[in-house]
């Protein structure tokens, strides 16, 4: 009995058990996709805390140099493999029992240096910069380095170790993957709050469903889970069926062998892949949901901390002009804007302040002199900033949703839930009608 012939009784259980794991790559790559297609790319002044997708450059003051092609950057990994060849003799048995001695060439690869480095960067959009922890995350470099060589080429010994592996042929392999210095970046991750300031950053987190890091574009990633999804799937269909189709090779195509077993079995791994398949959906669209109303949180949020602000302008103010009523006034004409009435409902809408905090400052020009009033000024900014951007963000992510509920085949699962459309924020209810800030003598 040959080897292929005493491994025969293993094949119909290693076929299913490959099926197995493609369609587990399959459901991941699905899921990933989707992730990447329904998350909005947000501006990096407005992230907050939360799942965020981000495209800008890589910046740092203290870039390194890659160990191969020497180029500036914030990441980088370099391999050394080295090329081996030998003969292996065994004995094999035939059907007839007979033995014979068989000498075969074996080849392969081995490692024999490796190593990289990766620094934190900055990455830089046009509304700031933001904190990037490379520690734990998903690395998709570009590859700046690939060559072949011998001992004749200077780069062999330069680069690589001095000594040679057992059955060395003498040849080794030079590869490197790099981000480089000021580079194009995408990156999906969960933004937290730095441990030394007041900032967010983007960082590992067991709770995040990804943490990615490419020089490719939004685009050409999701178009490679995609095109792993498809892949996958289709390959876990075949994958059962050749385990069996492996089996009766090895026996010599027993003629008891029913053709049923293999459609069966491609049937059965379609079925489940499609089930998976809904269910990852049906999850994207509950995590799309979740998105929207963290989106909202988002918005009471910073209005929240512009409620915080006011009374300090406010008391600024006082310092100069002492109309205690007229103070109260004002801050019972911006206390209904603590929280945001959601799209759709009756309530009153929040508006920007900026445009009232000019004022103030032309009608006392002795403010402009105050180093605290000017830093209040700042942050009233910065806040209208802020909230203008989680309103960005959250239409943003309402219609993806939205558009997940209506299109096809999302429609179909999303009747197995009870999701509803979410109401756009109409612009002209952020900045209609500006709050009123008049601390005038009334006598």
């Amino acid at each position: 009995m040959s080897n292929l012939e005493a491994a025969a009784p293993a094949f119909p259980f290693l076929g299913p058990i490959l099926a197995a794991i493609a369609v587990w790559f399959s459901w991941r790559a699905c899921k990933r996709q989707r992730l990447i297609d329904t998350l909005p790319t947000s501006k990096v002044q407005g992230v907050f805390i939360g799942l965020v997708e981000l495209n800008g450059t890589a910046e740092t003051d203290t870039p390194v140099t890659s160990f191969l092609a020497e180029l500036t950057c914030v990441h980088y990994a370099y391999k050394v493999e080295e090329k081996w060849s030998r003969q292996v003799t065994s004995e094999e048995t035939d059907s007839e029992g007979r033995t014979r001695t068989v000498t075969r060439t074996e080849t392969g690869w081995t490692t024999v240096a490796s190593g990289g480095q990766s620094i934190p960067f900055y990455l830089k959009d046009d509304t700031g910069l933001i904190l990037i922890q490379l520690e734990g995350a998903e690395i998709d470099p570009e590859s700046v380095f690939d060559e072949l060589c011998t001992p004749l080429n200077p780069l062999y010994y330069a680069k690589g170790p001095a000594a040679a592996i057992i059955d060395s042929d003498m040849e080794r392999r030079f590869t490197e993957q790099v981000i480089r210095y000021q580079a194009q970046v995408f990156v999906v991750g969960q933004a937290r709050e730095r441990a030394d300031k007041v900032e967010p950053e983007i960082a590992a987190d067991p709770q995040a469903e990804m943490f990615l890091i490419s020089v490719r574009s939004e685009k050409e990633v999701a178009r490679s889970y995609r095109f792993h999804f498809w892949g996958f799937g289709v390959s876990s269909i075949f994958l059962a069926a050749a385990g069996c189709l492996a089996h009766d090779a090895a026996l010599h195509f027993r003629e008891n062998i029913d053709p049923f077993i293999y459609a069966a079995l491609g049937s059965a791994f379609l079925f489940i892949w499609l089930i998976g398949w809904m269910v990852v959906v049906y999850n994207s669209i509950v995590s799309l949901r979740q998105r929207v109303r963290q989106g909202w949180a988002q918005i009471d949020v910073q209005l929240k901390r512009r409620f915080d602000l006011i009374p300090n302008l406010v008391n600024i103010v006082q310092g100069y002009k002492q109309y205690e009523a007229e103070t109260q006034t004002v801050l019972a004409d911006l206390r209904h804007q603590l929280e945001a009435t959601p799209p759709g409902q009756a309530g009153d809408d929040f508006q920007a302040v900026t445009p009232e905090i000019r004022l103030v400052a032309e009608r006392y020009p002795d403010l402009k002199a105050s180093e605290s009033f000017l830093n209040l000024q700042k942050s009233l900014a910065d806040t209208e900033t802020r909230i203008a951007l989680a309103r960005s963000y959250f239409n943003d992510i309402a219609t993806f949703y939205n558009t997940r509920l209506e299109s096809v085949p999302d429609c179909w699962i999303a009747t197995l839930g009870v999701f509803k459309p979410e109401t756009l924020m109409e612009a002209n209810g952020f900045e209609r009608e500006p709050v009123s800030i008049s601390l005038s003598s009334t006598k």
